[in-house]
């Protein structure tokens, strides 16, 4: 026998003494205090069991309707993802830009995705249709078929309005490789009905996320948000309404009475006597506290304390916050406690995976529907330099959007005055600020290939739309009126530019 196995055998000798039924390698264990995993301690028993909400469509629904977390954990992330929209970033004319949106509004694309995320979110999987007239739902969608006129927005379908073709599935290398190859709509459903749809003409979204096993067990689909938060929803309720019955027993009142026992067995009149008694005290007290006793009754007040209620609830809410990724500023309306305590800060971190999940699961079906707008709204493909950028949830102040712009635009003319940079670079930088300020958002490219074809400008010369400092008007870069003086200015040329022509004697 090795060494090594004679090592084990012993290990399991003493594991088998000290009634250890289940061990480990890799925990900490006192056999003797029964701390630790598999130390024969109460937490032994404890295990993680499968409970199915997702599943259960009609529990989801009672729960969504009738619990105002749950439709506010539902809702909120939904919301946030789809209230700010897109920005446009691409070389059309403001008009055009506003004409797209125009039509995203009338088509109500907002609303649709954000019930698409909703549903998603709620029962474990959703689809947006993309609805094109005049082409069957059955086809793969060719972007270049569509003509003007022919985008008429998506329709939300939730995961029991479907039914995927679980035998077919996309063998095609890409995103949607074993995902289904078509979608059946149930008759019961709100609109499609009887219809197969291509998985190219939806936008599918899945809850949270399950291993493989898991996902096959859902039909493919992913988990509710309402699962995971269900053993933390049931605490949360139940110490709520627990809370709410003490307020009928806030205030106690005792009344001693002597030989009571007695009254009540014997009956009769005595009892009647002594229930017109309790009557008449009740009746006769007065909001001044006045109590009508016999003089051998007594009467004693009890008051039932509330304190630490308020600690328990929150420290509820803040496992639910926990489950749900939603902090308490946004989910309950309230800020957290502590000394200078805004909830900014968790603002911007739940903002920042908002942002996360737009760019995970909402870019590829947004930038197909605003592909989709454009041929639907011109008649003509998106140019090459389309693109579509989600619109920060964190938004600055008009003051602060000032500030930012002006110091940036200082920073950038300071720049170009310097010769650090050409005027088509100066351009793009202050291009650049739309996506932050909105500021310079028309700079187009046909300005900045102006700019570019443009001889090199003279030393000093600023920016188109630049005004000088004041007292400086009518200067040259020496701060002197005579023109002859503007060879004083022994700054080096930058490579590319023409330095500036010499005046008086050659």
């Amino acid at each position: 026998m090795s060494r090594q196995s004679a090592r084990r055998q012993k290990l399991r000798a003493v594991a088998r003494d000290a009634g250890i039924g289940v061990r480990t390698g890799d925990s900490f264990q006192n056999f003797m205090t029964r701390t630790g995993v598999g130390a024969g301690s109460a937490n032994d028993g404890a295990k993680y069991g499968f409970n199915p909400v997702s599943r259960n469509r009609v529990l989801l629904e009672l729960a969504y309707r009738s619990s105002w977390i749950v439709g506010q954990v539902v809702d909120t992330v939904a919301e946030d993802m789809t209230r700010e929209g897109v920005e446009i970033q691409s070389d059309l004319e403001p008009n055009d830009q506003q004409r797209l949106e125009k039509e995203a509004g009338r088509l109500g694309i907002w609303s649709q995705l954000c019930e698409v995320v909703k549903w998603s979110r709620l029962y474990g999987g959703a689809l947006g249709v993309l609805m094109i007239d005049g082409q069957k739902m059955d086809t793969p969608l060719r972007m270049e078929t569509v003509g003007k006129g022919q985008f008429r927005g998506v329709l939300p379908l939730d995961r029991w309005m479907v039914q995927p073709s679980l035998q077919d599935l996309v063998t095609d290398f890409g995103p949607d490789l074993g995902k289904p190859r078509f979608y059946d709509v149930l008759p019961d459903a709100s609109g499609l009905m009887g219809m197969r749809i291509h998985y190219s003409r939806v936008i599918r979204l899945d809850g949270i996320e399950l291993p493989y096993w898991q996902r096959i067990a859902e039909n493919g689909w992913g988990q509710s948000v309402v699962e995971r938060l269900w053993d933390r929803l049931v605490p949360f309720d139940s110490a709520t309404a627990g809370a709410s019955q003490l307020v009928y027993k806030a205030h106690l009142r005792t009344i001693k009475i002597k030989g009571l026992r007695e009254l009540i067995s014997v009956g009769g009149k005595a009892f009647d006597g002594l229930v017109a008694n309790i009557d008449m005290i009740r009746r006769y007290q007065s909001n001044e506290g006045l109590t009508l006793l016999d003089a051998e009754d007594e009467f004693q007040s009890d008051t039932y304390s509330f304190s630490g209620l308020d600690s328990l609830l929150l420290q509820f809410g803040q496992q639910i916050s926990g489950a749900t990724g939603i902090p308490l500023v946004r989910l309950f309306g309230q800020s957290p406690a502590g000394l200078n305590a805004t909830g900014e800060s968790d603002l911007r971190n739940y903002y920042d995976n908002v942002r996360a999940q737009q760019e995970a699961r909402l870019r590829a079906g947004v930038e197909r529907i605003y592909g989709l707008l454009h041929r639907s709204v011109f008649g003509e493909e998106p140019p090459d330099d389309w693109e579509v950028e989600f619109t920060a949830l964190w938004q600055m102040t008009d003051e602060q959007k000032a500030t930012v712009t002006n110091q940036r635009t200082a920073a950038v003319v300071a720049a170009y005055d310097s010769q650090i940079i050409d005027k088509p670079t100066a351009l793009r930088e202050l291009r650049q600020m739309a996506s932050t300020t909105g500021a310079w958002s028309n700079v187009s490219d046909d300005l900045i290939q102006q700019a570019e074809d443009e001889p090199p400008p003279m030393v000093g010369e600023g920016l188109p739309g630049t005004t000088a400092a004041p007292g400086q008007e009518g200067k040259n870069d020496a701060g002197s009126d005579d023109p002859s003086a503007a060879g004083s200015d022994t700054r080096p040329a930058q490579e590319g530019r023409k330095a500036p022509a010499a005046t008086g004697e050659s």
